[in-house]
């Protein structure tokens, strides 16, 4: 795949050195020439010293050939716009936009954009270890972003086969995390629920 990566901080470096070793076309955008620095040694892509809300700037990245675009600056308002350009003006349909204000998150996501908010990532997290209550974590497949959720068994499924979970309308058990660090994908393998095993669900949200 071609990716532009806009942004190239912590996040934005890591992302497009990670790309690129994966065999990714890797294009950067960041206002600071300096930043290019924080990418690894051997990184192989094409980078752009500015203003990302540019079409210019977009441009000489690659904008017009990239098959997906992740805006990761440090400031929602460039983001949101990048990924409204790549969208409305260049037609990627993969666009991904890093939210730091977790309050704006459903909103952006009412544009059809793909969000992610390290905020509510990581409060997400520590209140499912906290707690070891249900935790969510969504991925995007092509155009479609999944849904994937993990519960306690409920007491009453305690020593039942995971084909009589209960699953609600578009939702569907997608596997058993067990607590050695296992994980059966029950569509295959039904297997006997134990009280410490944890069920995976999984649906479509858009």
């Amino acid at each position: 795949m071609t990716i532009l990566v806009v942004g190239c901080g912590k996040v934005g470096s890591r992302l497009a050195s990670v790309l690129d070793k994966m065999g990714h076309d890797v294009s950067v955008i960041d206002q600071d020439e300096r930043n290019f620095h924080m990418l690894d040694a051997d990184f192989s892509g094409f980078t752009t010293v500015g203003i990302p809300i540019d079409q210019d700037v977009l441009r000489r990245a690659g904008i017009e050939n990239c098959d997906a675009l992740a805006a990761v600056t440090h400031d929602d308002n460039v983001n949101i716009m990048v990924a409204q350009l790549a969208r409305e003006f260049f037609k990627i349909e993969r666009v991904i936009v890093r939210i730091y204000d977790p309050n704006r998150e459903d909103v952006f996501s009412h544009f059809g954009l793909s969000t992610i908010c390290p905020t509510n990532l990581t409060v997400a997290s520590v209140c499912s270890a906290l707690t070891d209550e249900e935790e969510t974590r969504n991925m995007t497949f092509g155009a479609q972003t999944i849904s994937f959720s993990s519960v306690k068994v409920p007491s009453e499924l305690v020593g039942k086969r995971s084909s009589s979970v209960p699953v609600a309308k578009n939702e569907q058990l997608f596997g058993v995390s067990h607590m050695d660090g296992t994980f059966t994908m029950t569509a295959l393998h039904p297997v006997l629920l134990k009280r410490t095993d944890r069920l995976v669900f999984a649906r479509v949200i858009d």
